[in-house]
């Protein structure tokens, strides 16, 4: 949690190419599979497919080790340095998997025709992974606690959402949750500033040359700055989770205790785990992020990515034959309806879980441009400097100036 491109969920055709399910000598292959998803449903769903391929496999086993999101930004690295890393695990493409290519043993795989949606997981032409759902970010909110407040109509410019905070924060409640222990929630902010300040071009070129040169990035940071002086989340979101118990941001808006937050689409599949409300869905709705005026990015482009998975060299076919697996229809309509992201096959978004996800998935089809997740879009060293300048800025440390800063001082470490 992202290589820029626009997404369109346009009819797609799955070309993929067929292989064999061999291990490294041509036999069986015993395959382990870290994943992100430690909560239900996803966390048995997941079993549940791999003991399904099995059944119909039986040359190919699996041993799923769940491990909790933020952890992969060290384990991975850690794994791929190693003599026994993972034979499939987690991906988000962009400058991360380009920095972990180097390791010499992420598997290339045959090309996939998912449309726009496989680029983000290429390199020099090449696959190197596949996505099995995308996700765009947006406003998760409470319905109730809207109209407790006197909310009647969504925000669709930072000034009105200004005024909703205002609005929220006279009825007592906490405008607006965030898990600022992990950081990347408050990229998302400054992420979106971007978005909406800069326009394609620059956001482009900004990736494809690993810096924030463009005044545009400056000006991002002073329109959140502005906005982090209305004081808008709770009382020590420096130390709260994003997604690791009630307390987490994730648990705050499940459970009533916050109003808003800035999440993507995947972010009710965690509440769920976090609240006994099972009317938890009828209670949320969700907006895009507002338009800055005076920005030069159109209002319609959103910031996301999506969840792949690569594969090492050690069982490489045996692993491909199962990502080929991932992205058919049948799978990807259990997964949608989950509602833990949209859906790679255009036959699956019917399956959606909820009618809000389904007008995610049409803003997703309707987007001008989606920004990659700034720090996954950029190498791996640069997207985590950036993401540790943006929370140090959350906590009152640096300017927007250090923040571009940032992304330049890591780049040169590359070179």
């Amino acid at each position: 949690m992202r290589s820029v491109h626009a997404l369109s969920l346009a009819l797609v055709t799955l070309l993929l190419a067929a292989c064999t399910t061999s291990g490294p000598a041509g036999g069986p292959a015993a395959l382990t599979w870290w994943h992100n998803r430690t909560t239900e449903p996803m966390k048995s769903l997941w079993q549940q497919i791999a003991d399904d391929y099995h059944r119909a496999h039986q040359d190919v086993s699996f041993t799923v080790e769940p491990i909790q999101n933020e952890q992969f930004q060290t384990k991975v690295p850690l794994a791929l340095q190693s003599s026994t890393p993972p034979d499939l695990f987690q991906q988000w493409g962009g400058g991360q998997l380009a920095s972990q290519i180097r390791s010499g043993k992420i598997a290339e795989i045959a090309q996939a025709s998912l449309g726009e949606y496989g680029k983000g997981w290429q390199a020099g032409g090449k696959q190197y992974g596949l996505p099995y759902q995308m996700h765009a970010v947006g406003f998760w909110y409470r319905k109730d606690l809207f109209a407790q407040a006197g909310i009647t109509g969504l925000p669709s410019t930072v000034d009105e959402l200004n005024g909703a905070v205002a609005k929220l924060k006279a009825a007592g409640l906490v405008p607006i949750a965030i898990g600022g222990k992990d950081r990347w929630p408050d990229a998302f902010y400054w992420g979106y500033f971007a978005v909406r300040q800069c326009s394609a071009d620059a956001l482009k070129n900004a990736v494809a040359k690993t810096e924030l040169a463009d005044p545009c990035f400056t000006k991002a940071g002073e329109n959140l700055k502005a906005f982090l002086d209305t004081r808008p989340f709770q009382d020590g979101f420096v130390g709260t989770p994003a997604q690791q118990g009630a307390g987490s941001s994730a648990g705050l808006l499940a459970n009533g205790k916050a109003a808003m937050e800035l999440q993507g689409d995947w972010e009710p599949d965690v509440m769920t785990a976090l609240t006994e409300d099972k009317a938890l869905d009828s209670k949320l709705g969700w907006f895009p992020f507002p338009a800055v005026p005076g920005g030069q990015g159109d209002p319609s482009a959103l910031l996301g990515g999506g969840d792949g998975f690569s594969c090492t060299t050690r069982a490489a076919k045996a692993c491909e034959g199962f990502l080929q697996h991932l992205v058919g229809e049948d799978v990807q309509k259990k997964l949608a309806a989950t509602g833990s992201g949209l859906p790679v096959h255009p036959a699956a978004v019917a399956s959606l879980k909820t009618q809000t996800h389904k007008t995610i998935a049409e803003h997703m089809a309707k987007a001008s441009h989606v920004q990659f997740y700034f720090d996954t879009a950029f190498p791996t060293n640069v997207g985590q400097a950036l993401d540790d300048a943006i929370a140090n800025f959350f906590a009152g440390q640096g300017s927007p100036a250090t923040i571009v800063q940032s992304v330049s001082q890591a780049a040169a470490g590359n070179k």
